[in-house]
C-alpha cells in the first residue's frame, strides 16, 4: 500500500509497551514530555560508551524511576555503584534543581542479555563501522551475521545516502529470513539513527524478528497456572478420553468397557 508504519507503534500494547508511562494533563503533559526527551538525550550523551538501548520512564506522585537497558551495566553502575549515584545526582541538578529534594528520583540499569538481537545496538555497530570508513556492504554482511548467529529468525539492514563517498545519494539494503511486518503477534525490534561520516549523513534501519508472541505467552507471567493450548485452542494438557474413540463409520459406544460383556443364550 506504500504506507509506512513503524513498526514498534503499531505493536503497542500487543508486544511493545510505552517509554514513558504516566498521567498529565494539559500543561503538566508537554512539560513532562520536553523533560523525558531531555532526559533521554542527555543520557545518551553522558553514557555513549555504555551501549544503551532504551531508557524508560516511570511518574507517579512525587515519584520517579529512569530504567536504563545497557549492554554494558558496569560502566553504568561503576565500581560499588558511584556512577549510579553520581548519575541521581546530575539528573537531579539539572532538571530538578529547584525541588532536588522533594523528589523521589530512582535509576535502575538493567543488562540486555543477548545484545545481538537488540536492533538498537546494531544499528550503532552500523553506524561505528561507516563512520571508520569501511565499505558499506561488508558492514551490512556482518552485522546480518551476528544476528544471525544470535538466534533471530529474519533481519533486514537498510542504509541510506551517499554511498561511499558516492556522489548521488541511493538506499541498500540487505535481509535474510522473514520480516513478517503485518503480523501483529511478529516480535519485531526496529530502531533507524543515522551515521555522520565526511560525505555526509547516512541513515541506518534495522528490523529484527525475534519470533511470534501469543496471548497466553503475555498471560503466563500474571496467571503461571494457565495450561497450555495447542492447534485451533485446544487443551493439550487436559485428561485423556475414558473411553476409546469410535472407528470411522461405526457407531460409537458409550457402555463402560470394564464390566463383561453379557453371554449369548443356550440354543436347543
Amino acid at each position: 500500500m506504500g504506507h509506512k508504519v513503524n513498526p514498534k507503534v503499531f505493536r503497542l500494547g500487543t508486544t511493545t509497551t510505552w517509554p514513558s508511562r504516566w498521567m498529565a494533563r494539559d500543561d503538566a503533559y508537554r512539560a513532562n514530555l520536553r523533560q523525558d526527551l531531555a532526559i533521554r538525550d542527555f543520557l545518551r550523551k553522558d553514557l555513549k560508551d555504555a551501549a544503551i538501548s532504551r531508557i524508560e520512564i516511570e511518574r507517579s506522585r512525587g515519584t520517579m524511576a529512569v530504567t536504563v537497558h545497557s549492554a554494558k551495566p558496569g560502566l553504568v553502575i561503576g565500581r560499588s555503584g558511584e556512577g549510579a549515584d553520581g548519575l541521581k545526582k546530575k539528573l537531579l541538578k539539572k532538571f530538578f534543581p529547584s525541588k532536588a529534594k522533594s523528589v523521589q528520583l530512582a535509576v535502575n540499569v538493567v543488562e540486555i542479555g543477548r545484545p545481538s538481537l537488540d536492533a538498537a545496538l546494531v544499528v550503532q555497530g552500523v553506524i561505528a563501522d561507516l563512520e571508520r570508513r569501511m565499505p558499506f556492504r561488508r558492514v551490512l554482511k556482518m552485522s546480518i551475521e551476528r544476528v544471525k548467529k544470535g538466534g533471530a529468525l529474519g533481519v533486514k539492514v537498510a542504509v541510506s545516502g551517499r554511498l561511499n563517498g558516492a556522489e548521488i545519494a541511493r538506499r541498500e539494503w540487505l535481509a535474510w529470513g522473514k520480516i513478517p511486518l503485518t503480523n501483529l503477534r511478529a516480535d519485531i525490534d526496529y530502531a533507524a539513527d543515522a551515521a555522520r561520516t565526511m560525505a555526509g549523513a547516512i541513515g541506518v534501519k534495522v528490523w529484527i524478528y525475534r519470533g511470534d508472541v501469543f496471548a497466553q505467552d503475555r498471560l503466563n507471567q500474571y496467571q503461571p497456572t494457565t495450561p497450555s493450548r495447542g492447534r485451533g485452542g485446544r487443551d493439550t494438557d487436559r485428561a485423556p478420553r475414558s473411553a476409546p474413540r469410535a472407528p470411522r463409520g461405526e457407531a460409537a459406544s458409550f457402555a463402560p468397557t470394564d464390566k463383561p460383556e453379557p453371554a449369548a443364550p443356550a440354543v436347543s
